[in-house]
């Protein structure tokens, strides 16, 4: 904002300092808050992260002690298999009929029976809410099943959460003789289930929560999604999913946050045993409340603020004191100043006590009097430079007048050359023809050789026509409807199967643009080979149109392709040119303000052939 005329300068070194001052409080305060910020986050991180360790461990340890007390129930399990296999053999290896009901009765109440067919399927048990239960469900499982169903071992399981009921128990497997059933035993612990979900569902995740300020509560769940233990009420739905769609197929950790502050971390404990079917992993729910630093940073940041601001108050009335003593001399010279300027040079600066300021005063009456002295030297100075500055147009105009010249005598010699050789080039191809009539064998082969390089020189000397005509002719763009234009081009190439649906689009563009479809096709036709297939599109794309031409050839490999429109980017096969003619397709596309790429006829897959686009601005 500029400053008024009659604003003192004390008021402006005041708002000078003040402008230093204020910010470099703010930022020191921010800086301040800042740091707070990143040493309590780090903190938070760092206990976040040693929480999070010792709950991973205290489950692992917790699970190793429970894998003891699972294995204790294996010889009765063991017992009861034998019973279970001579009922089976009673029956004549027909599970209907087995009696499973007494086999129950005569083992104990807290056993149940299952035969488990060569499917997957629970066929026949003593426990009703598993009968039909399909283990293909359950891929990983399933697998399991059908190993110990063809193996020939005893196959005890840890102590799992049923997921029907929820129930914990034991479970063991032992294939049939036959091996058409897999045979399993559930057995309930007991007492012991109590016990059990108190130590697994990690107890001491209370002195967790306790030694963490940020952590408000732990949730235990198996991997169906189950709460293990006393896990603070059943899980909604979304967790349930979560855990067992998620994290344990996943075996990952996962994070949630929400707009409360909270942030939820569930840790994926991987227990699995490759000598158990069963996956006793655990996912365990720590739920962070963050909202207490942000309301610590809020405290700190208001405290930080209030210091901030009664810096600036005590700095602002220092300032105003230190900034009315400096300025008072500089009014003075002010003055005097001001006289020296309406002209009286014979005026001096009067002279203050200030060591500075009197330094300043003698700058300035030696300042007036070289003034005095310069002022006579710049009036000669303006004068020379005026005469300069004459002479210095006149050279300009007649080295420019000189450069045209040049140009049109270099543009004359040039279209002579041009015509020249178009003309002699004519003739020598006239010959060439009459000389393939009348040859045969290895001369008319030499013959065809050298009508190529014929054709070849016209088209040089076309290219080199269309370049002069893009960098001398202004851009006057125009309607141009393509359909003519490429008719027009395809009935240069009879010979050559090129497959065009037609179009009725209208493009702005100018007599220039056939050059675009005649280099192009002309490049497809060497590339496809005789017999070859070319394919030409016109299709619409909002505002433009994008036009391809591809062929049946070699392709181009990814390479090549970024520098293929660069000038003199032939290839280094035998059909490839000097590449002019794809320079001056994109020289005429960027005229036109479209843009060209080459691309693969089919998507990923280069050597079936290659693919030229472009795209034109439609006319309005």
């Amino acid at each position: 904002m500029p400053v008024p005329e009659d604003w003192p300068f004390a008021y402006t070194l005041i708002a000078a300092i003040l402008l230093i001052v204020i910010p470099a409080i703010s930022l020191l305060a921010v800086y301040d808050y800042l740091q707070a910020e990143e040493r309590m986050t780090s903190d938070l991180a760092t206990l976040q992260g040693v929480t999070e360790k010792s709950i991973r461990e205290s489950i692992t340890d917790v699970d190793t002690g429970l894998k003891l007390f699972d294995d204790s129930l294996n010889l009765r399990l063991q017992r009861g298999f034998s019973l279970f296999l001579e009922e089976y053999e009673r029956a004549g290896r027909d599970p209907s009929g087995m009696d499973l009901a007494g086999l129950k009765e005569e083992l104990g109440e807290d056993m149940d029976f299952y035969v488990i067919n060569a499917n997957g399927v629970i066929e026949y048990t003593t426990h009703p809410p598993d009968r039909g239960l399909d283990f293909r469900k359950f891929p990983d499982f399933y697998e399991e099943v059908t190993r110990m169903r063809l193996g020939h071992e005893f196959s005890p399981d840890r102590v799992v959460y049923e997921h029907s009921t929820g129930q914990v128990r034991k479970f063991a497997y032992m294939p049939t003789p036959d091996h058409r059933y897999l045979f399993e035993i559930g057995l309930v612990p007991g007492a012991s289930v109590e016990e059990r979900n108190r130590v697994r569902s990690l107890e001491s995740t209370r002195e967790f929560v306790a030694l963490n300020p940020y952590l408000d509560s732990v949730r235990v769940f198996d991997v169906f999604g189950n709460p293990v233990g006393d896990a603070g009420g059943s899980p909604g739905p979304g967790v349930r999913e979560l855990v067992a769609g998620t994290i344990v197929p996943g075996r990952m950790d996962y994070e949630v946050r929400d707009e409360h502050g909270r942030q939820v971390r569930y840790l994926f404990v991987d227990l699995k045993d490759p000598d158990y079917p069963s996956d006793p992993s655990v996912v365990v729910e720590l739920t962070y409340n963050t909202a207490r630093i942000r309301s610590q940073l809020d405290r700190m940041l208001y405290s930080r603020a209030a210091v901030a601001f009664l810096a600036i108050i005590l700095s602002s009335g220092i300032i105003f004191l230190v900034a009315r003593r400096l300025t008072r001399p500089i009014e003075e010279i002010i003055d005097d100043v001001d006289i020296i300027a309406q002209g009286d040079l014979d005026h001096t600066v009067r002279v203050s006590a200030t060591r500075e300021v009197v330094r300043l005063e003698r700058s300035i009456n030696t300042m007036v009097a070289n003034l005095k002295s310069g002022i006579q030297n710049l009036r000669k100075s303006e004068e020379t430079i005026r005469e300069y500055s004459e002479h210095l147009e006149e050279q300009v105009e007649a080295r420019t007048a000189e450069l045209k010249r040049s140009t049109e005598k270099a543009n004359l010699y040039l279209d002579i050359m041009t015509h020249d050789i178009r003309n002699a080039t004519n003739t020598a191809s006239l010959y060439a023809d009459l000389l393939m009539d009348e040859l045969e064998g290895e001369q008319r082969g030499y013959t065809g050789k050298l009508q190529k390089s014929l054709r070849k020189n016209i088209e040089i000397i076309r290219n080199v026509n269309t370049i002069r005509q893009i960098q001398e002719e202004a851009v006057v763009l125009r309607p141009v409807a393509l359909d003519p234009v490429i008719r027009a081009e395809i009935e240069h190439y009879p010979d050559v199967s090129i497959t065009y649906a037609g179009t009725t689009a209208t493009v702005l563009a100018d007599d220039l643009v056939p050059e675009v479809f005649t280099n192009l096709i002309g490049n497809a036709e060497k590339f496809a080979g005789p017999g070859g297939q070319i394919v030409l599109r016109v299709e619409e794309r909002g505002e433009e149109i994008e036009v391809s031409v591809e062929d049946g050839g070699p392709g181009i490999p990814d390479e090549r392709k970024p520098y293929l429109f660069t000038r003199f980017s032939g290839g280094d096969g035998e059909k490839s040119g000097r590449g002019l003619g794809l320079y001056i397709c994109r020289m005429l596309i960027e005229r036109y303000g479209g843009k060209i790429w080459a691309d693969d006829r089919v998507e990923g897959r280069p050597e079936e052939g290659a693919a030229i686009r472009f795209t034109l601005r439609k006319a309005a």
